[in-house]
């Protein structure tokens, strides 16, 4: 990745034009989004101007558009300049939709209002588990998704590195629901960090407080170019409760900051002065869900904003360098995160309407039967359904338990019956019974029916 050039301030791109063309770039400052988007220097100097503007005083216009929307943050960046944020239409039209969707009641595809209690959020879970396992892995973790899907349902202790990184991240994404209504501290922020570091570090001592020198430095990784060097470890603790109170503002406070734009700016600026040796992503998305969780934003505590950040991890890191390299203007960034959670909440929404689906298609298929009508629970339909979805699959109690949320007992009948039906095979792994999917298990439920 090219590191982009630093663009000049408004005052550097009028000053360095001739006077006779300062009035032409006043009549162009009509629109902060050429083209429609937020474009940095760095892809604006490719494209063709407006007829009778260069290049430089095309980009001059737009400044000059986008300085009127820009308001001052109460964060500052290494030199102790303010950052900045704004909100052109396409912020408007993502936090619209982000309100509607991860804030409200929770919609199959289909548009049907769905109510989220303790049965339904069965339906939820495997985002959870999503986000936990690709959280570690942008970090290091190297782990397949099933082997580490198996760990958290079945309760099992990490066997290395990686599983411990991915069992820290559930265990504190699972904490981080008794804290909606809690203030953020810097001990707090501590404490989450080392939660998510525990048993990770190379040295121990390291997790849950603040780094002790400055040898971290942000690298690409194909070229070892340095992209960012963090804050000074000395500025950490203030900078650090400057951070917190920015994290407890409300709608009282000014400048107002939506609750989403908040959110995104609190992983902003933990990747910005990266403040441990180690976990700062991990920890960065922590503060992003417990703070969508504290306004209200319920949802987005079962998507996986890491699952698309891995995917593209270079327009992640693109999104840092133009608001460095642009007036510390976090529009970049906040666009940027703005498109993820969207696609974050798309996936989850299709992900329940699809699992409804078969779930109606297995429930069909066992309505056909007079006798089977009634037989099973939602808890076994559903495990019928992921069986005939994957025929490789195993189950165990215990992880059966987790999934649903219910005793012991109530998981331990619900696989014995559906094995006396002939819809499972028993066998054991040490001391505890687990089940199987025959390979004929949607012609025996078409017998049976």
């Amino acid at each position: 990745m090219k590191i982009p050039d630093k663009v000049p301030t408004i005052g550097e791109a009028i000053g360095n034009l001739p006077p006779d063309r300062v009035p032409i770039i006043f009549q162009h400052a009509t629109t902060p989004l050429p083209y429609g988007r937020y474009l940095h220097w760095h892809d604006l100097k490719y494209r063709t101007p407006p007829d009778g503007l260069t290049r430089e005083e095309w980009w001059a216009a737009i400044l000059l558009a986008r300085a009127s929307g820009l308001q001052r943050l109460p964060l500052l960046d290494k030199q102790g300049n303010s950052f900045q944020f704004s909100t052109p239409s396409p912020v408007l039209i993502d936090l619209h939709r982000i309100d509607r969707e991860a804030a409200g009641q929770l919609h199959s595809m289909a548009g049907s209002a769905m109510e989220v209690d303790k049965n339904s959020q069965r339906y939820l879970l495997s985002s959870l588990i999503e986000e936990a396992i690709t959280s570690s892995q942008l970090e290091g973790a190297s782990t397949t998704r099933q082997v580490a899907a198996a760990m958290l349902q079945t309760g099992r202790k990490p066997r290395n590195h990686s599983e411990t990184m991915i069992f820290n991240n559930y265990r504190t994404m699972e904490y981080l629901r008794s804290l909606k209504k809690e203030n953020l501290t810097p001990n707090l922020v501590l404490e989450l960090h080392r939660m998510l570091t525990q048993d990770t570090l190379e040295n121990p001592e390291d997790a849950g407080r603040l780094r002790q020198d400055n040898e971290i430095h942000i690298m690409h990784p194909g070229t070892e170019t340095t992209l960012h060097i963090p804050s000074d470890y000395k500025e950490l603790p203030e900078r650090l409760e400057r951070l917190c109170k920015f994290a407890n503002m409300d709608e009282t406070d000014s400048p107002f900051v939506h609750p989403v734009l908040r959110a995104i700016l609190l992983h902003f600026m933990i990747g910005y002065d990266h403040p441990f040796v180690d976990g700062n992503g991990r920890t960065a998305r922590a503060l992003f869900y417990w703070s969508l969780a504290r306004s209200g934003y319920w949802l987005m505590e079962y998507t996986s904003i890491s699952h698309f950040l891995r995917k593209a991890p270079a327009q992640y890191m693109k999104a840092y360098l133009y608001t460095e390299t642009d007036g510390n203007d976090t529009t970049y960034f906040l666009l940027h995160q703005l498109r993820t959670i969207r696609r974050s909440i798309t996936a989850l929404h299709e992900y329940i309407d699809r699992t409804l689906r078969e779930q109606k298609e297995t429930q069909q298929l066992l309505a056909a039967s007079p006798k089977l009508r009634t037989a099973f629970n939602h808890r076994q339909v559903s495990l019928l359904t992921h069986a005939l979805k994957h025929p490789q699959a195993s189950y165990r109690v215990d992880a059966h338990q987790r999934s649903h949320n219910v005793v012991y007992q109530t998981a331990r009948s619900d696989l014995l019956q559906l094995h006396e039906l002939g819809l499972l095979e028993k066998g054991k792994q040490g001391n505890a019974y687990v089940f199987f999917v025959p390979e004929d298990l949607r012609e025996r439920l078409s017998v049976l029916a």
